[in-house]
Protein backbone atom coordinates (compact mmCIF):
# COMPACT_ATOMS: atom_id res chain seq x y z
CA UNK A 1 0.00 0.00 0.00
CA UNK A 2 1.78 3.49 -0.78
CA UNK A 3 1.82 5.78 2.19
CA UNK A 4 3.72 8.19 0.95
CA UNK A 5 2.62 11.62 -0.35
CA UNK A 6 3.52 13.05 -3.52
CA UNK A 7 5.46 15.85 -1.85
CA UNK A 8 7.82 13.67 0.33
CA UNK A 9 8.53 11.83 -3.16
CA UNK A 10 9.79 15.03 -4.82
CA UNK A 11 11.83 16.04 -1.41
CA UNK A 12 14.13 12.98 -1.52
CA UNK A 13 13.84 12.77 -5.84
CA UNK A 14 14.86 16.05 -7.14
CA UNK A 15 18.18 18.08 -7.36
CA UNK A 16 19.10 20.33 -5.35
CA UNK A 17 17.25 23.44 -5.18
CA UNK A 18 18.61 27.56 -5.54
CA UNK A 19 19.82 29.03 -2.36
CA UNK A 20 18.16 32.21 -1.65
CA UNK A 21 20.01 33.84 0.40
CA UNK A 22 18.28 35.04 3.64
CA UNK A 23 16.20 33.66 2.88
CA UNK A 24 17.13 30.34 4.13
CA UNK A 25 17.11 31.29 8.24
CA UNK A 26 13.87 32.56 7.90
CA UNK A 27 12.20 29.27 6.39
CA UNK A 28 14.34 27.57 8.91
CA UNK A 29 12.65 29.48 11.81
CA UNK A 30 9.73 28.94 10.60
CA UNK A 31 10.06 24.97 10.07
CA UNK A 32 11.62 24.89 13.65
CA UNK A 33 10.08 26.78 16.07
CA UNK A 34 7.31 24.58 17.08
CA UNK A 35 10.09 21.90 17.55
CA UNK A 36 12.37 23.87 19.81
CA UNK A 37 9.32 24.75 21.99
CA UNK A 38 9.71 20.92 22.61
CA UNK A 39 13.26 20.53 22.50
CA UNK A 40 14.18 23.19 25.13
CA UNK A 41 12.65 21.93 27.74
CA UNK A 42 13.95 18.65 27.48
CA UNK A 43 17.09 19.78 26.92
CA UNK A 44 16.54 21.81 30.34
CA UNK A 45 16.08 18.81 31.89
CA UNK A 46 19.19 17.14 30.67
CA UNK A 47 20.84 20.27 32.12
CA UNK A 48 19.29 19.29 35.56
CA UNK A 49 20.40 15.79 35.42
CA UNK A 50 24.03 16.59 34.49
CA UNK A 51 23.95 19.02 37.49
CA UNK A 52 22.18 15.87 39.71
CA UNK A 53 25.07 13.54 38.62
CA UNK A 54 27.69 15.76 40.30
CA UNK A 55 28.97 16.92 36.89
CA UNK A 56 30.12 20.59 36.35
CA UNK A 57 27.63 22.67 33.93
CA UNK A 58 29.65 22.65 31.07
CA UNK A 59 29.56 18.93 30.72
CA UNK A 60 25.86 19.75 29.13
CA UNK A 61 27.36 21.61 26.60
CA UNK A 62 30.20 18.84 25.54
CA UNK A 63 28.16 16.17 25.84
CA UNK A 64 24.99 17.96 23.45
CA UNK A 65 28.08 18.36 20.72
CA UNK A 66 29.91 15.21 21.28
CA UNK A 67 26.87 12.58 21.20
CA UNK A 68 23.87 15.10 20.03
CA UNK A 69 20.90 12.42 20.80
CA UNK A 70 18.53 12.77 23.24
CA UNK A 71 17.85 9.56 23.08
CA UNK A 72 21.47 8.52 23.65
CA UNK A 73 22.58 11.61 26.10
CA UNK A 74 20.11 10.49 28.77
CA UNK A 75 21.23 6.47 28.55
CA UNK A 76 24.80 7.42 28.48
CA UNK A 77 25.03 9.61 31.44
CA UNK A 78 24.32 7.21 34.10
CA UNK A 79 26.75 4.49 31.86
CA UNK A 80 29.33 7.26 31.71
CA UNK A 81 29.47 7.69 35.38
CA UNK A 82 29.44 4.14 36.00
CA UNK A 83 32.60 3.24 34.40
CA UNK A 84 30.75 1.06 31.70
CA UNK A 85 33.12 -0.72 29.26
CA UNK A 86 33.73 0.36 26.17
CA UNK A 87 32.05 -2.34 24.14
CA UNK A 88 29.06 -1.99 25.89
CA UNK A 89 28.27 1.66 25.25
CA UNK A 90 29.18 1.13 21.57
CA UNK A 91 26.84 -1.60 21.49
CA UNK A 92 24.51 0.57 23.24
CA UNK A 93 25.04 3.48 21.29
CA UNK A 94 24.34 1.23 17.90
CA UNK A 95 20.57 -0.15 19.16
CA UNK A 96 19.66 3.07 21.00
CA UNK A 97 20.29 4.74 17.43
CA UNK A 98 20.02 2.19 14.85
CA UNK A 99 16.40 3.46 13.47
CA UNK A 100 18.99 5.72 11.52
CA UNK A 101 20.02 2.80 9.44
CA UNK A 102 16.35 3.16 8.10
CA UNK A 103 15.69 6.85 7.38
CA UNK A 104 18.83 7.94 7.12
CA UNK A 105 19.11 7.18 3.38
CA UNK A 106 15.92 8.70 2.67
CA UNK A 107 16.89 12.13 3.85
CA UNK A 108 17.62 14.82 1.02
CA UNK A 109 21.53 14.71 1.98
CA UNK A 110 22.05 14.84 -1.91
CA UNK A 111 20.33 18.82 -2.05
CA UNK A 112 23.56 19.77 0.77
CA UNK A 113 25.92 21.63 -1.32
CA UNK A 114 30.00 21.05 -0.41
CA UNK A 115 31.80 18.42 1.43
CA UNK A 116 31.95 20.25 4.95
CA UNK A 117 27.91 20.63 5.02
CA UNK A 118 27.52 17.47 4.18
CA UNK A 119 29.51 16.00 6.78
CA UNK A 120 27.91 18.41 9.02
CA UNK A 121 24.53 17.71 7.99
CA UNK A 122 24.78 13.75 8.29
CA UNK A 123 26.02 14.31 11.97
CA UNK A 124 23.12 16.31 12.68
CA UNK A 125 20.58 13.93 11.07
CA UNK A 126 17.91 13.53 13.98
CA UNK A 127 14.42 12.44 14.29
CA UNK A 128 13.09 16.05 14.41
CA UNK A 129 15.42 17.23 10.90
CA UNK A 130 14.21 14.07 9.29
CA UNK A 131 10.63 14.74 10.34
CA UNK A 132 11.03 18.62 9.27
CA UNK A 133 12.13 17.91 6.03
CA UNK A 134 10.54 14.89 4.62
CA UNK A 135 7.55 16.72 4.95
CA UNK A 136 8.63 20.07 2.92
CA UNK A 137 7.80 20.50 -0.58
CA UNK A 138 11.30 20.10 -2.88
CA UNK A 139 11.30 23.50 -4.16
CA UNK A 140 11.82 25.26 -0.56
CA UNK A 141 14.44 22.54 0.35
CA UNK A 142 17.64 24.45 -0.27
CA UNK A 143 21.20 23.34 1.06
CA UNK A 144 21.06 26.64 3.27
CA UNK A 145 17.39 25.90 4.36
CA UNK A 146 18.39 22.16 5.51
CA UNK A 147 21.50 23.33 7.34
CA UNK A 148 19.96 26.32 9.03
CA UNK A 149 17.15 23.95 10.33
CA UNK A 150 19.70 21.66 11.55
CA UNK A 151 21.87 24.24 13.45
CA UNK A 152 18.36 25.60 14.92
CA UNK A 153 17.32 22.18 16.43
CA UNK A 154 20.94 21.73 17.28
CA UNK A 155 20.89 25.40 19.15
CA UNK A 156 17.77 24.68 20.90
CA UNK A 157 18.97 21.60 22.38
CA UNK A 158 22.35 22.72 23.47
CA UNK A 159 21.15 26.04 24.98
CA UNK A 160 17.98 24.38 27.03
CA UNK A 161 20.83 22.03 28.21
CA UNK A 162 23.57 24.82 29.81
CA UNK A 163 20.25 26.89 31.20
CA UNK A 164 19.36 23.99 32.93
CA UNK A 165 22.73 23.21 33.95
CA UNK A 166 23.19 26.94 35.06
CA UNK A 167 20.13 26.73 36.58
CA UNK A 168 20.75 23.44 38.70
CA UNK A 169 24.43 24.88 39.62
CA UNK A 170 22.49 28.09 41.37
CA UNK A 171 19.93 26.63 42.75
CA UNK A 172 19.53 23.25 44.90
CA UNK A 173 16.74 21.23 44.09
CA UNK A 174 15.77 18.17 44.66
CA UNK A 175 15.46 16.15 41.32
CA UNK A 176 15.09 12.38 42.46
CA UNK A 177 13.69 10.79 39.50
CA UNK A 178 14.37 13.33 36.82
CA UNK A 179 16.36 10.62 35.32
CA UNK A 180 12.93 8.82 34.18
CA UNK A 181 12.08 11.95 31.71
CA UNK A 182 13.29 10.60 28.52
CA UNK A 183 11.20 7.10 29.50
CA UNK A 184 8.43 8.75 29.86
CA UNK A 185 9.00 11.27 26.72
CA UNK A 186 9.75 7.67 24.65
CA UNK A 187 6.48 6.26 26.52
CA UNK A 188 4.28 9.27 25.61
CA UNK A 189 5.76 8.63 22.05
CA UNK A 190 5.01 5.05 21.75
CA UNK A 191 1.29 5.31 22.62
CA UNK A 192 0.80 8.30 20.28
CA UNK A 193 2.03 5.63 17.41
CA UNK A 194 0.14 2.65 18.63
CA UNK A 195 -3.01 5.11 17.94
CA UNK A 196 -2.40 5.93 15.12
CA UNK A 197 -1.42 2.62 13.62
CA UNK A 198 -3.06 -0.06 16.30
CA UNK A 199 0.09 -1.82 15.21
CA UNK A 200 -0.08 -4.41 18.32
CA UNK A 201 2.80 -7.23 18.03
CA UNK A 202 5.21 -4.52 18.68
CA UNK A 203 4.71 -3.23 21.68
CA UNK A 204 3.62 -6.93 22.69
CA UNK A 205 7.20 -8.25 21.48
CA UNK A 206 9.14 -5.07 23.13
CA UNK A 207 7.57 -5.95 26.24
CA UNK A 208 8.52 -10.00 25.74
CA UNK A 209 12.03 -9.00 25.31
CA UNK A 210 12.18 -6.58 28.06
CA UNK A 211 10.90 -9.27 30.50
CA UNK A 212 13.14 -11.53 29.06
CA UNK A 213 16.14 -9.74 29.65
CA UNK A 214 15.13 -9.05 33.23
CA UNK A 215 14.86 -12.38 34.04
CA UNK A 216 18.53 -13.89 32.22
CA UNK A 217 20.26 -10.59 32.20
CA UNK A 218 19.13 -7.97 34.65
CA UNK A 219 22.74 -6.38 35.16
CA UNK A 220 22.54 -5.87 31.15
CA UNK A 221 18.82 -5.63 30.40
CA UNK A 222 19.02 -2.33 27.91
CA UNK A 223 21.35 -4.05 25.69
CA UNK A 224 19.91 -7.74 25.89
CA UNK A 225 16.61 -6.56 25.81
CA UNK A 226 16.77 -3.93 22.67
CA UNK A 227 19.12 -6.54 21.11
CA UNK A 228 16.64 -9.30 21.76
CA UNK A 229 13.70 -6.67 19.94
CA UNK A 230 15.99 -5.88 16.87
CA UNK A 231 16.31 -9.16 16.15
CA UNK A 232 12.21 -9.99 16.64
CA UNK A 233 11.54 -7.04 13.88
CA UNK A 234 14.16 -8.31 11.35
CA UNK A 235 12.87 -11.91 11.47
CA UNK A 236 9.03 -10.29 11.74
CA UNK A 237 10.29 -7.58 8.86
CA UNK A 238 11.45 -11.07 6.31
CA UNK A 239 8.36 -13.13 7.83
CA UNK A 240 5.87 -10.21 6.30
CA UNK A 241 8.00 -9.76 3.02
CA UNK A 242 8.15 -13.99 2.57
CA UNK A 243 4.25 -14.19 2.82
CA UNK A 244 3.55 -11.02 0.26
CA UNK A 245 6.04 -12.62 -1.81
CA UNK A 246 4.07 -15.74 -1.71
CA UNK A 247 0.61 -14.13 -2.47
CA UNK A 248 1.81 -12.28 -5.79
Amino acid sequence: METTSPDIRRVHTGDAAPDKGPGNLAGALRDTISVGIGMVPLGFAFGLLVIQSGLEWWWAPVFSVMIYSASLEFPALPLILSMTSLPQLAVTAFLVNFRHVFYGPAFPLHRVRGKAAKTYSMYALTDEAYALTATRPAESLTSGRILWIQVLLQSYWVLGGITGALFGALISLDLAGLEFCMAALFTALAIDTFRAGRDIPSPLLALGCALVALAVAPGQMLVVAMSLFAATLVVRYLTHRRKETSRA
